[in-house]
């Protein structure tokens, strides 16, 4: 696996360390691109950071955490190649990959618990895209979209 990029704004900035904590004891690589504070930052700039090395191939998968896991899954979206979604289960986690490629997963640190993010966050990580015609056609028809914009 390459290294998981980790991001979050100033509302999903204690979550972000608690997930820090737990990649290091299971030993994933990891690139955080802040915040590292509860100061205020615009979530949109923490997309940014996050998308760069997905974008580039230094990274696989990023997560991104908010107050509500929807400003971070609207601003990474809107980047090509960028496919984002807000989870707060591990079903949508792993169903998110297999089904429709999503790369970055984005989570609600007002929203779910330590625990239940870790599992979110193992069921992400796990999963791979189901090499099935329905979702690579699928996929593909998602990517036209993004190159008709």
């Amino acid at each position: 696996m390459k290294k998981i990029v980790i991001g979050a704004d100033h509302r999903g900035f204690h979550l972000k360390e608690k997930i820090k904590e737990v990649f290091t004891k299971k030993n994933y690589e990891f690139l955080d691109v802040g915040t590292h504070s509860t100061e205020m930052v615009d979530y949109p700039d923490i997309a940014t950071a996050i998308v760069k090395p997905i974008l580039s191939g230094e990274s696989d998968k990023g997560i991104f955490i908010c107050g509500s896991g929807v400003g971070a899954s609207v601003a990474a979206s809107k980047y090509k190649g960028i496919r984002a979604a807000s989870c707060n289960d591990v079903f949508s986690a792993h169903q998110g990959v297999e089904d429709d490629d999503m790369n970055v997963l984005c989570l609600g640190g007002g929203i779910v618990g330590e625990s239940l993010a870790v599992d979110i966050i193992d069921a992400f990580l796990k999963a791979k895209l189901k090499n099935e015609e329905r979702y690579l056609r699928r996929l593909e028809k998602i990517k036209k979209i993004e190159d008709s914009q």
